[in-house]
């Protein structure tokens, strides 16, 4: 089985924190949990193998390609979800469909759709007047409507009540 994301040596220096040494694999197929205290360097790892920072040392593979080098490619084939929204306050679901059709041409707007039937997400209401677990239920549906080959989920479903969580 070849390795979704494979990760050897990174280091990331900041002025007050270090990564250091990080080396770990994940083989496809398989749901991975990264555990660790506050501050540890988790975010500052996903955000590695996003491509979001630059590494100081070490190599990051996903899906058999560098975030950096080949982000694009590497782009096309995750779902990501960062803790929080990124759309616009005034969006619509709707118009949120219309965007990331543009940004990501692989986005299966039917597919979009469901899920957002699925989750209950109303059509008409602007995304700055979703409460957090409508929020987290877009950014899930937005990151699955491409049907990825790896999905990265950062704390999706932090500060959710049990019942959102669990149909998440």
């Amino acid at each position: 089985m070849d390795n979704a994301i494979e990760i050897r040596g990174l280091c990331k220096h900041y002025q007050d924190f270090s990564l250091q040494d990080v080396s770990f694999d994940v083989p496809g197929g398989c749901i991975v949990g990264f555990i660790g205290e506050n501050g540890a360097g988790k975010t500052t790892t996903l955000k590695s193998i996003l491509g979001l920072v630059r590494r100081d040392g070490g190599t990051v593979t996903v899906l058999g390609r560098d975030p950096v080098a080949d982000r694009a490619a590497v782009g096309r084939e995750l779902g990501v979800v960062l803790d929080g929204g990124f759309f616009s306050p005034a969006m619509r679901t709707g118009d949120i469909s219309s965007v990331m059709a543009r940004l990501h041409p692989d986005l299966d707007k039917a597919l979009f759709a469901s899920y957002c039937e699925r989750f209950s997400l109303p059509a008409k209401k602007p995304f700055k007047d979703f409460s957090k677990g409508m929020t987290a239920k877009l950014t899930l549906a937005t990151a699955l409507s491409h049907r990825p080959k790896l999905l990265i989920l950062d704390e999706a479903t932090s500060g959710l009540d049990p019942v959102v969580r669990n149909e998440i």
